[in-house]
């Protein structure tokens, strides 16, 4: 890209960093719009208005702390793998080695935040001065997808993060894609919405009306993958199976299908 006659690049470790910030917003912004279709919500608008604990400007301010964390540490972790990265740049990556860093980064960001995410809610102390403050959000909603306490982004999220970028061995490049991707996921499923069409719905089990499931009270010890696949919530039995039914005066209801058992 040309300026001023000079010639104006943006490297990839910039694009790394903050073209997940950018795309977290815009697709947040699309399903805003999308909040006006009240025949394909999980929750009325009374619910949204009346059952969350939290305003959305502090919602606002809460994610923008989280992606300045973000973006300092990814800002870091580019810095020190430096020398790494010139190496890959130089080296061409196949289609297959790609999809296997995807494939891997997936499951290394899966593992790491089940495991986070399931312990927050059973250490008492983590859930009340750290973790609650993401379900204060009891109907969840696009932008609030990373409402969370400061330390809880930086363990779930940043650092997940990092460690499925080291452990795939994927480049800035490879990462940009990756992250923007992990990033409208991970929105998507706290949309609050079961649009036809979603192909989201359609690739995955772990989508919005599986995550909404977690958001009540009667599912908060259940569903605790976040954000692809429901592996480990089906081998270690924190799998809660619903069934999705249309909601008198319009949209959807998950409804669990089995008893809810206290751990």
């Amino acid at each position: 890209m040309k300026m001023m006659g000079a010639e104006f690049e943006v490297s990839d470790e910039i694009l790394g960093t903050f073209a997940p910030i950018i795309v977290y917003w815009v697709y947040s912004g699309i399903y805003l719009m999308f909040g006006s279709f009240d025949n394909y919500r999980l929750h009325s608008r009374k619910d949204e208005d009346e059952k969350n604990l939290v305003s959305k400007s502090t919602v606002v301010k809460g994610v923008l702390l989280q992606q300045t964390v973000q973006a300092v540490v990814a800002i870091i972790l580019f810095a020190v793998t430096g020398s790494a990265v010139e190496a890959a740049k130089n080296k061409k990556t196949s289609i297959f080695v790609l999809v296997c860093q995807f494939v891997t980064a997936m499951m290394v960001l899966d593992t790491w935040q089940y495991f986070m995410h399931r312990y927050m809610h059973h250490n008492k102390f983590l859930y009340r001065h750290i973790h609650s403050q993401h379900h204060r959000l009891v109907v969840p909603y696009a932008y609030g997808a990373l409402y969370n306490h400061p330390l809880e982004g930086l363990i779930l999220d940043t650092i997940g993060g990092a460690l499925s970028f080291l452990v795939s061995g994927m480049s800035p490049r490879t990462s940009i894609f990756f992250f923007s991707f992990a990033t409208i996921k991970t929105v998507d499923d706290h949309c609050g919405l079961w649009l036809p069409g979603n192909l989201f719905h359609i690739l995955f089990s772990n989508n919005s009306a599986y995550h909404d499931v977690h958001h009540q009270l009667y599912g908060s010890k259940y569903n605790f993958s976040q954000p692809f696949f429901v592996m480990w919530d089906k081998i270690l039995g924190t799998h809660m199976p619903y069934s999705l039914e249309h909601r008198e005066g319009g949209g959807f209801e998950a409804r669990p299908t089995k008893e809810c058992k206290d751990d």
